[in-house]
């Protein structure tokens, strides 16, 4: 009889065991009706805000750039969807901190208005399980918004600034003077001046060092890169000239044109308003990367757009958790007052973010300190509104 319970006992484990496995297989159980119709809610709220608020900018951009696209002769075909299919979501990404504010005050405060949240409330929900489903959209949202971010609007951006050197503002950098770089250990390189539509350079020298030490120096009038190459770094030298030294001989060699490899490409040389915008981010880390190694000091903006990329995402929870927590109380009045207070702090977020991402460039504060700032100051406030919502 007591090996009969004992075998019972154990079988009732094994069957608590295989139901709490099953139900960790299936998250989909967690998330009850109720999550369901907040989820809705809250991701169909985003996406009629970005659409509204897009649209009333692509009415401003239009009616302010009209003269230039007709001035320039731009195509139709060209403003559609080589500016305007590429200009929707990088601004729809760049504000989303925007957006998913608004959408959460906007659709909390009919849900209080319409005594919802009280009904949750009063059944003995607590405003953390409230907090759930918003969370849950907010990590879809973050989610969504770093692939965006990271790798399909980068590629984006480089037709669209295409399109605006070409038919708005005019006034890409093709040209740099005095370019020196480290293009490899101990091996400098230097050009009098570039011009980036023929990928050519002028009045080129190349040094290599050893031991601190110079040991061999390379001299050409032009120097060009090779674009259909099937390799990288491939450069064809015109009336070159090469000194070997060794000890207290030398060696002179000359000619018309030679192949070789230099490790540098035409984007290491000039360099462009919003060239950080074009790179994906596997292709900021290698580039932060190559200009550590040569020592470049140029590479601040490259660091702050790829920590502001990471921060910009996380921050759909922070302003989630202040906008679920200020608009989730009945109130007289409306929702006036709250969607005022909740569109202020957006653009003090977006404001912060921006002046911080000034002071990494200009004055030398770290860039991962002056993507995570705003994120920073805006947790404390998110914890501050949480612990004064109703309960």
């Amino acid at each position: 009889m007591r090996e009969i319970k004992i075998f019972g006992k154990i079988g009732r484990g094994l069957k608590r065991t295989g139901k709490a496995i099953k139900t960790a297989l299936r998250p989909l159980m967690f998330i009850k009706r109720m999550d369901r119709y907040i989820i809705a809610k809250f991701i169909g709220t985003y996406f009629f805000a970005i659409a509204l608020i897009i649209s009333i900018s692509i009415v401003f951009d239009v009616n302010e750039n009209l003269t230039k696209f007709s001035n320039y002769h731009a195509p139709l075909r060209a403003i559609v969807f080589d500016y305007y299919a590429n200009f929707v979501p990088y601004f729809a990404n760049l504000f989303s901190p925007l957006f998913v504010f608004i959408a959460v005050i906007f659709f909390t405060s009919k849900l209080a208005g319409n005594s919802e949240i009280i009904a949750m409330l009063a059944c003995g929900m607590s405003f953390k399980r409230l907090l759930r489903p918003y969370l849950i959209s907010a990590l879809l949202i973050a989610v969504l918004n770093f692939y965006l971010g990271s790798y399909v609007i980068p590629k984006g951006n480089i037709i669209r600034q295409n399109f605006e050197s070409q038919y708005k503002n005019k006034k890409k950098i093709t040209t740099a003077n005095n370019v020196q770089l480290q293009v490899d250990k101990g091996v400098i390189a230097f050009i009098q001046q570039y011009d980036d539509r023929t990928k050519t350079g002028y009045g080129f020298s190349l040094d290599k060092f050893e031991n601190k030490k110079l040991v061999s120096h390379m001299t050409a009038s032009v120097i060009q890169y090779d674009t259909i190459s099937d390799s990288r770094y491939h450069w064809r030298c015109t009336n070159y000239k090469i000194r070997s030294l060794k000890g207290m001989r030398e060696h002179i060699k000359s000619g018309s044109k030679i192949d070789t490899m230099i490790v540098m490409e035409p984007m290491d040389l000039v360099f462009s308003k919003g060239q950080q915008e074009t790179f994906t981010s596997p292709e900021l880390l290698r580039y932060i990367s190559k200009q550590q190694d040569r020592g470049s000091s140029n590479v601040v903006q490259y660091q702050v757009e790829y920590h502001k990329r990471i921060a910009t995402c996380l921050a759909s929870f922070i302003l989630t958790i202040i906008g679920a927590s200020l608009s989730s109380r009945k109130r007289k009045g409306g929702m006036g007052l709250y969607l005022g207070i909740g569109l202020a702090l957006s653009f003090t977020y977006i404001l912060l973010q921006t002046v911080s991402a000034t002071f990494a460039i200009n004055a030398n504060t770290p860039p991962m300190l002056a993507a995570w700032i705003p994120n920073i100051i805006y947790f404390f406030i998110a914890y501050y509104c949480y612990k004064k919502a109703p309960n």
